[in-house]
């Protein structure tokens, strides 16, 4: 699964692996994450439009994510996409979503 993909994407990327290893000592808050992860491109890219999930802001304050660390979870997403072969339209569309959330995200 995409999701799957790109969270041990991160797990093994070092400029964000610090962000993401912990949780696999927290199984649980994984699978929150995960879960709210699928929910929330699936409400994005058409699917189901269930979001059960924080806002993109009060999901990630206090976390002073970086330019650079988005750009590496970008390209983790990305990368995870390609290996499950999706399309060039789709790709279009994620990267229309993660580049809309950016400021929402960044330095919070």
């Amino acid at each position: 699964m995409i999701v799957d993909d790109a969270v041990e994407a991160h797990m093994n990327n070092p400029a964000v692996n610090a962000r993401f290893l912990p949780l696999k000592e927290q199984p649980e808050r994984l699978e929150v994450i995960r879960q709210h992860t699928i929910e929330f491109f699936s409400a994005g890219s058409g699917g189901p439009p269930v979001y059960n999930g924080q806002d993109m802001v009060t999901a990630h304050k206090g976390m002073n994510i970086s330019h650079a660390e988005y750009m590496h979870v970008i390209d983790d997403i990305f990368s995870s996409l390609d290996k499950n072969s999706i399309n060039e339209e789709t790709k279009k569309d994620v990267l229309f979503i993660l580049w809309s959330l950016k400021e929402m995200i960044l330095s919070k």
